[in-house]
C-alpha cells in the first residue's frame, strides 16, 4: 500500500495532466454544423447539441402538453413543418441574421407556462409557427453559409418532431399534481435562461 503523500503526489498529477490536454483542444467548434458522418446524423446531432434550438422545443412541448392533448396534437405537425420550411427559406436566401434574440422564445414560453396562462389553440399554433420558422431560418442561414444541403434541414425537422411528440405526449397524459409542479418549475427554470441571456446579450 502506497503512503497518503504518494498517493497524494499521483492524483496531482491525474489532475494536472488533464487540465493540460483540456487546455489544448486540437479542434473546437461553436457551433456544430457538420460531424462528418452524413446529412442524418448532422440534422439529429445539430439539434441535440444546440441548446437554443432544444430548450425552446422543449419549452413548447412542456407548454402544448399542459394545455391538453388538442393543442399538443396540432403544435406536433405545425412546428415541424414551420421548422422545415424556414429552414429551406434560410438555404435559398442569402441573408445575414440579425443579433441573437435566442432568449426570447425562452422567457416568453416559460412565463406561458409558469403563470398557467389559458390560450386558444390558435394562439398556441400561432406561437408555434413563429417558433419553428425563426430558429429554422437561423439554421437554414447557418448551413447555407457552411455549404451543407438542404437533407440536413430536413433530419433537423424531423428530430424536432420526435423530440416534441414523446414529450408532449408525456406531458399531456400524465396529470398527478407533483409533475403538474415539475413542469413548472422546469418551465420557471427556462424562462430563467432567458432573462439570463437578456442580461447578458
Amino acid at each position: 500500500m502506497k503512503p497518503p503523500r504518494m498517493r497524494g503526489a499521483i492524483v496531482i498529477r491525474i489532475v494536472a495532466l488533464a487540465l493540460a490536454l483540456m487546455l489544448c483542444p486540437l479542434h473546437a467548434h461553436a457551433h456544430l454544423i457538420a460531424t462528418g458522418l452524413g446529412p442524418v446524423y448532422d440534422g439529429i446531432i445539430h439539434f441535440a447539441l444546440t441548446p437554443e434550438d432544444l430548450i425552446p422545443a422543449v419549452a413548447l412541448a412542456l407548454f402544448a402538453g399542459l394545455r391538453g392533448k388538442d393543442h399538443a396534437r396540432c403544435v406536433m405537425f405545425v412546428l415541424p413543418l414551420a421548422w422545415l420550411a424556414g429552414g429551406v427559406a434560410g438555404t435559398s436566401i442569402a441573408a445575414q441574421l440579425p443579433a441573437s434574440l435566442a432568449w426570447l422564445p425562452l422567457l416568453v414560453l416559460g412565463a406561458l407556462v409558469a403563470s398557467d396562462l389559458r390560450l386558444p389553440l390558435a394562439a398556441t399554433t400561432a406561437i408555434a409557427l413563429l417558433l419553428g420558422g425563426s430558429i429554422g431560418f437561423a439554421i437554414g442561414v447557418a448551413m447555407a453559409q457552411a455549404r451543407r444541403g438542404t437533407r440536413a434541414i430536413i433530419w433537423i425537422s424531423g428530430t424536432v418532431y420526435v423530440a416534441f411528440t414523446l414529450l408532449a405526449a408525456l406531458v399531456s397524459a400524465w396529470h398527478p399534481v407533483w409533475l403538474l409542479i415539475a413542469w413548472r418549475i422546469l418551465e420557471m427554470c427556462i424562462a430563467s435562461c432567458g432573462l439570463l441571456l437578456f442580461c447578458s446579450s
